[in-house]
């Protein structure tokens, strides 16, 4: 019996303190559940506020690089544009240096035919001669038309006589080049 007292007490004993730890087991967990949500939400908010910075951080960069793309593109419209009003310049030059070399080749073909009028009117009569005359004044009427116009008022003769005449014209160019072609390339052969 006095085995059966003691294990009675031995039972009964341990019965407090089980009920003790399981009361303390759930307050703990509540408390860790508690802190665990505390810490959570601190991360959170931290996360939050690291999220917030790196977006103000890439709009920061954004709005710079924005910046210096238009300041780049700026310059280089600048640049663009200068390099077109040279260009501009530089064509109005040449076109106008062609036109007197045009002028002066006319007016010179113009010489060339009137000084040998002479000469036609020895060998084929006065007829061809007269021919040559009138060849001679129509080059020297040309080549003074051509010197008193502007480049621009040759552009706009160009194409109005095109309009004009567009078969015409496509046949002159036709020529041109194939006089051009004939006068780059050499003869193979």
């Amino acid at each position: 019996m006095a085995k059966a007292a003691t294990t009675a007490k031995k039972t009964a004993k341990p019965r407090k303190p089980a009920a003790k730890k399981e009361a303390t087991k759930v307050t703990e967990t509540v408390d860790n559940k508690a802190e665990a949500k505390s810490r959570f939400n601190a991360a959170l908010e931290e996360a939050k506020a690291g999220a917030a910075a790196l977006k103000a951080e890439a709009g920061d960069r954004a709005g710079a690089y924005r910046e210096q793309a238009r300041s780049k593109g700026g310059e280089l419209m600048t640049e663009a544009k200068a390099y077109g009003a040279e260009a501009k310049t530089k064509a109005g030059e040449l076109a106008v240096e062609g036109k007197a070399k045009a002028s002066d080749a006319i007016a010179s073909l113009g010489k060339v035919v009137a000084d040998t009028a002479g000469e036609l009117d020895n060998r084929f009569g006065e007829q061809y001669g007269d021919y040559a005359r009138r060849a001679s004044r129509s080059l020297q009427e040309t080549s003074a038309k051509l010197d008193a116009k502007s480049v621009e008022e040759i552009g706009e003769d160009a194409r109005e006589f095109v309009r004009k005449s567009p078969g015409t014209a496509i046949g002159i160019a036709a020529i041109v080049g194939f006089l051009f072609a004939r006068m780059f390339t050499g003869k193979r052969g």
